[in-house]
């Protein structure tokens, strides 16, 4: 059986919708994992700020497969999510308003 992939998420927030985001933020591991997309390894949140201050928010989580990450994009469920959480982050430094990079499998220490 093929290890899970990790994702690491990154999520640039405008100031002032943190409240809103992190509402969002804990349906999003619910949501994939009762669809079957994300693994029963609680998805980890962490929240911080870019060096330039402003709001960073940090979700780490297991696909179910690697067919998972497709499905998701696919599922209205999951798009009712993603969309609003779009609408609340924003690109700032020539970096995306999320960011999405690593998607392998990781083992995470801590």
């Amino acid at each position: 059986m093929a290890k899970p992939e990790t994702v690491i998420c990154l999520y640039r927030v405008k100031r002032g919708n943190e409240r809103k985001f992190t509402k969002l933020l804990e349906r999003h591991w619910p949501t994939l994992r009762a669809l079957g997309l994300a693994t029963r390894k609680r998805a980890r949140h962490f929240r911080g700020a870019e060096k330039i201050g402003e709001p960073l928010f940090v979700e780490i989580f297991e696909w179910e497969s690697a067919a998972a990450s497709a499905r998701a994009h696919e599922h209205p469920e999951v798009a009712a999510i993603w969309e609003p959480m779009d609408t609340l982050c924003e690109s700032r430094a020539g970096k995306p308003n999320m960011e999405f990079p690593h998607v392998q499998p990781l083992e995470i220490l801590a």
